[in-house]
């Protein structure tokens, strides 16, 4: 991997690293407008602040916006969904496979 590529890993990495970050997106997943209380329940067991300071990061990332009805993922934020899609079939084997242990 080149050191431009390790670079931009590491950027996205930072951004997706962040509480809850991954969990907005996530909640987002379905394309549906979420307005902050929505959203904040969609999440669970996040506070007003930590909501507020990974909206903001996130929309300063490109992958979260807000509109008249409330918070959506932008396109660049659903190609990433799309690609982070196949974890929800990984999370249910591995869950699964942890329960019979």
């Amino acid at each position: 991997m080149s050191s431009k590529e390790n670079a931009a890993i590491n950027q996205l990495f930072e951004k997706l690293e962040c509480r809850y970050a991954l969990r907005v997106l996530w909640a987002l997943r379905d394309g549906h407008p979420q307005t902050f209380r929505l959203l904040q329940d969609s999440v669970g067991g996040i506070t007003p602040n930590t909501l507020n300071t990974r909206i903001k990061e996130l929309r300063e990332a490109g992958l979260v916006d807000h509109g008249s009805e409330g918070y959506t993922v932008t396109p660049t934020g659903q190609d990433l969904l799309k690609r982070l899609s196949d974890l929800q079939a990984f999370a249910t084997r591995w869950a699964g496979g942890r329960t019979k242990k």
